[in-house]
């Protein structure tokens, strides 16, 4: 009873999410906002039901025959999914709500919040599969939604530029998915997710390749260029993108998939090697930016490394529960930025900023709590799951350099949010006063309470929750267990010392462009250089090829094969014979008279 309860509300949730999808009367912005909010509700039951009974299920509704093997297309209900689904549908709720004020002058508006709709709907599609072709269908949907909203704007080659990136970066992700896949294939006979986990040892290459597809898809490093150039599109895509969708999509497919990662060293150190280069690295990058879209953006590929890193650690539910709680703040960022962006006639330098506490309070207060939930402060979202991770790499004698770089990461991240907040919030206003837009709407504050209560409680709920899966409270010393805190502390006196001392000592004029701002120069090295470099030995090679081919078989190896050739039709014409002789002898007497006729008729 309890299971059919549970699926039919479910199935009901569904029904309405795409309802707008399916009527056309229905597809109205506020309309998709509504049906989306009424869906929220009815996930929230289904949720409430799955605690209550503490059982996975999974649905068959179609079997797909194969020559090769069955394909059974079935949802698999279990924490993972049923938390992630109202989380994700109360996100994009807001995103929605948001979007009604945001792109009020965009004249597709109707087409944008479709856009964003089938944006979740491809998300929810790879959370609830149960087999891999379910998985990747999902895993495309969202790759392909993801390069229609970055590049909304397409009138701008910047979006343009953009889309195209972040589809290229995810191709080479795919590769590795694909190669996995067809190994699946192969050797298991299988793309079934029980069966797959039956097996008790998977070889290191296959679960390789889905280290590749994680990485292209969730932005680590190697494959992160991408996310940063992403800020092109309209900010309501940003916080979908960045909460609740296409990057976290990536970590997902390793949670999902964790059974088969778990025993092979190799992928386990790869994910902790990897995650904490790009946590480390996306936060040093975050503290030389001065747009405010791509502070929070290179924040939040710090945090995905976060999750990598703890995938590495063994510790999946741990990694997940992560997910949950960063998606509402980080959401609560992006459409924080959002208003400030429109509110000053679309500025996004945060040294043109300033001010802001005064002209848009409640903006402002979002912004520092979403800010200190990022941080890790006690009793926020962020706190609950972040100060964890770092318990775990503590207890942990797996790798103690990811544990050095996670915690100098851990005081950047509290760095790069004071020196948000600094620039945006504090001194003077840095711009034109005079056209600044003041909070008017409730289309504009109402998502940002609702996201900020979620940064407040989502932690705590998720920490008193009977979860079937769930990370062991583990006991420590008191200067362990308080080093998340310690390090976020000093991270800020470090950074209000140099606010101190911007403050009060002389500039110094320089030009001299940083590797931070440039980040690394990563992106010069990659998208420049080696295609440089690459079109160079390509021209020479081409270049040395036509002088070998066409200039030599035009030239003298023409001549010497025209010269052979009659050298030998004259020898062979000598023969001796009085016939040939004749015949010869005519031929030259009928081309004169031919000749000489010719030239008598002109």
């Amino acid at each position: 009873m309890t299971n059919l309860l549970l699926h039919t509300t479910l199935m009901a949730t569904a029904l309405t999410l795409v309802s707008p999808l399916i009527f056309i009367r229905l597809a109205t912005p506020i309309n998709i906002a509504r049906t989306t909010k009424l869906a929220t509700l009815m996930s929230l039951i289904a949720t409430a039901i799955f605690i209550e009974s503490g059982l996975q299920t999974t649905t068959t509704n179609l079997t797909w025959t194969t020559p090769y093997f069955n394909l059974k297309i079935s949802l698999m209900l279990d924490m993972y999914s049923m938390l992630f689904i109202p989380v994700a549908l109360f996100i994009t709720t807001s995103i929605l709500d948001f979007t009604n004020w945001y792109m009020a002058h965009d004249p597709h508006k109707k087409k944008f919040s479709k856009y964003l709709l089938l944006f979740l709907t491809a998300m929810l599609t790879l959370t609830t599969a149960n087999n891999m072709l379910q998985l990747f269908i999902g895993w495309e949907g969202v790759g392909i939604m993801s390069f229609l909203l970055i590049g909304w704007w397409h009138a701008r080659n910047n979006a343009n530029a953009a889309a195209l990136e972040a589809v290229l970066y995810n191709r080479i992700g795919d590769i590795g998915l694909l190669l996995t896949l067809a190994w699946l294939a192969m050797n298991l006979n299988t793309w079934d997710m029980q069966q797959l986990f039956s097996h008790t040892y998977t070889p290191t290459l296959p679960l390789l390749g889905l280290i590749l597809a994680a990485t292209g898809k969730s932005a680590q490093f190697g494959l992160h260029p991408w996310l940063p150039a992403a800020m092109e599109g309209p900010t309501p895509v940003s916080a979908l993108l960045h909460s609740s969708t296409m990057v976290v999509a990536g970590v997902f497919l390793l949670i999902r998939l964790h059974p088969l990662i778990t025993t092979n060293t190799v992928a386990l150190s790869t994910c902790l090697c990897l995650g904490a280069m790009t946590t480390t690295f996306a936060a040093l990058c975050a503290l030389a930016q001065n747009d405010i879209k791509k502070i929070i953006a290179f924040s939040t590929s710090s945090q995905l490394g976060l999750m990598m890193l703890t995938l590495g650690l063994n510790q999946p539910e741990l990694a997940f529960l992560h997910v949950t709680t960063h998606a509402f703040f980080k959401a609560l960022l992006f459409l924080c930025s959002g208003s400030i962006i429109h509110s000053l006639n679309d500025e996004q330098d945060i040294r043109k900023m300033g001010g802001i506490q005064k002209s848009l309070p409640l903006t402002a207060a979002c912004l520092t709590l979403g800010s200190l939930a990022l941080m890790g402060t006690p009793f926020l979202a962020g706190f609950y799951t972040k100060d964890t991770i770092l318990e775990a790499m503590n207890t942990s004698s797996t790798n103690a350099w990811a544990l050095t770089t996670t915690m100098i990461a851990t005081a950047f991240t509290a760095a790069y949010s004071l020196r948000l907040i600094f620039f945006v919030q504090l001194n003077t206003p840095r711009h034109q006063v005079s056209t600044m837009q003041t909070e008017t709407t409730l289309a504009q504050t109402r998502p940002l309470t609702h996201l900020a209560t979620g940064s407040i409680i989502a932690g705590l709920l998720i920490a008193t929750l009977t979860l079937p899966e769930k990370p062991q409270i583990m006991t420590m010393a008191s200067t362990t267990k308080l080093a998340a805190i310690l390090v976020t502390l000093l991270g800020l006196a470090c950074a209000m010392d140099l606010v101190y001392y911007t403050n009060y000592t002389t500039p110094k004029k320089s030009t001299t462009t940083t590797t931070l701002s440039q980040l690394g120069f990563f992106n010069t090295l990659m998208h420049r250089h080696s295609p440089l470099n690459t079109m160079k030995l390509a021209q020479t090679g081409s270049l040395q090829l036509n002088d070998l081919l066409w200039y030599e078989t035009l030239t003298p190896t023409t001549t010497k094969t025209t010269n052979i050739r009659l050298s030998n039709t004259l020898s062979s014409a000598t023969t001796g014979l009085i016939k040939t002789h004749l015949t010869a002898h005519l031929l030259l007497l009928g081309l004169c008279l031919t000749t000489t006729y010719i030239y008598g008729v002109r």
